[in-house]
């Protein structure tokens, strides 16, 4: 992979457990309202060890084109993926007490053309996976066959249509450089029997279920093979919600 030159005002990239540690000091930079807190926590973990033990991108490799691929679906909660991006050098860590301000680069939601290592502009629920898709549809149509393509999304995306036709056409095209990562808080509105991972399965997927929290596990589960099929991971994490999950006449809200 080629590289480009990096900015020589950003700190050395963090890596192993001393990296993930410093992640709650980083997000305790962003303040302010609208925050999305447990949407943000919930995929700590996941996006830490995918970062730093699974994708091959880094802030000089970010115009490659050979470089794996990492969408944020769930945007409306991008208060880690800042802080995990800041761990790995791809923006000053000075950056992320402006979070959400007038002038900062770092949005509410995720901006591909202000955010240094950002591949798409996300926070409405339901498109990551669809742009995922294309993407990996896109780089076989190229004959890039080294390109992992990742998507984070949350359980309660799974309550928009989008999601499903995505994921349907995914399994019967077999792309098999395209991986789910689906982090479980209890948001949906009504779940899925089985569990989710069983409608992965069922449109052709090659799927896991972890502890969210278990970065052995998740590795693992980043790591299987999958050959001839997309792979989906789901990341079970604490539930968002107080109320017991899933209970009737629960209703669903944004994860």
């Amino acid at each position: 992979m080629t590289t480009t030159a990096t900015d020589p005002t950003v700190a050395a990239p963090l890596h192993g457990a001393r990296g993930f540690g410093e992640l709650p000091r980083l997000m305790g930079l962003m303040t302010g309202d609208e925050k999305h807190g447990p949407a943000a926590t919930s995929t700590l973990d996941a996006l830490w060890v995918l970062y730093d033990r699974v994708l091959r991108v880094s802030p000089g490799t970010t115009a490659d084109p050979d470089r794996d691929r990492f969408l944020l679906s769930k945007g409306h909660g991008p208060m880690a993926y800042y802080a995990v991006l800041a761990a790995k050098g791809f923006f000053p860590a000075d950056w992320l007490p402006g979070f959400g301000s007038y002038e900062s680069p770092l949005g509410h939601h995720p901006d591909r053309t202000l955010v240094p290592g950002v591949e798409i502009g996300s926070g409405s629920l339901g498109h990551g996976l669809p742009l995922a898709v294309g993407t990996a549809l896109g780089l076989r149509a190229q004959g890039r066959t080294g390109p992992a393509v990742w998507v984070l999304i949350g359980d309660a995306e799974l309550d928009e249509g989008s999601n499903h036709e995505a994921l349907a056409f995914a399994g019967a095209a077999g792309l098999d450089r395209l991986h789910t990562l689906v982090v479980d808080n209890s948001s949906a509105t009504h779940g899925w029997r089985g569990g989710i991972a069983s409608r992965f399965e069922a449109a052709g997927w090659s799927a896991a279920t972890v502890d969210g929290r278990d970065h052995a596990a998740l590795y693992e589960a980043f790591r299987a093979p999958h050959p001839g099929r997309p792979h989906a991971v789901v990341a079970r994490v604490e539930p968002k919600s107080p109320i017991a999950p899933r209970s009737p006449g629960r209703p669903g809200n944004v994860g």
